[in-house]
């Protein structure tokens, strides 16, 4: 049976899809100069406008906030959440500045129906 993902869930994977699809763009561009030069900033920064790489990130960014505002609302019902609201309580105010804890969340939020 197919997953029924919410409206963050689906945004969140279609930005994630444009995003690495971005990345790797760019990653073979920065590889085809480097492979002549070592790249200069002025070029890095052209190739980051040239291949959308800044508004993919931004999507993303978007994105990944979108499925964690959304998912604090959501695993309210879970039964783990329930049982240990002080631990994710410390992971969602830990957001901004614990990569990790934004990490699992996120992760955890693409688990919930």
């Amino acid at each position: 049976m197919k997953k029924i993902y919410s409206n963050a869930q689906r945004e969140y994977l279609a930005a994630k899809e444009l995003f690495e699809k971005t990345s790797k763009v760019m990653e073979a561009k920065i590889q085809n100069i480097t492979l002549i030069r070592e790249i200069q900033q002025n070029e890095m920064e052209k190739l980051v406008l040239e291949t959308g790489f800044h508004g993919a990130f931004q999507s993303l960014t978007d994105a990944e906030n979108a499925l964690i505002d959304w998912s604090h609302i959501a695993i309210r019902e879970e039964k783990e959440y329930k049982e240990n609201v002080e631990h994710f309580q410390n992971m969602y105010a830990n957001l901004h500045t614990n990569p990790q804890a934004r990490a699992t969340i996120i992760d955890l939020a693409m688990k919930l129906k």
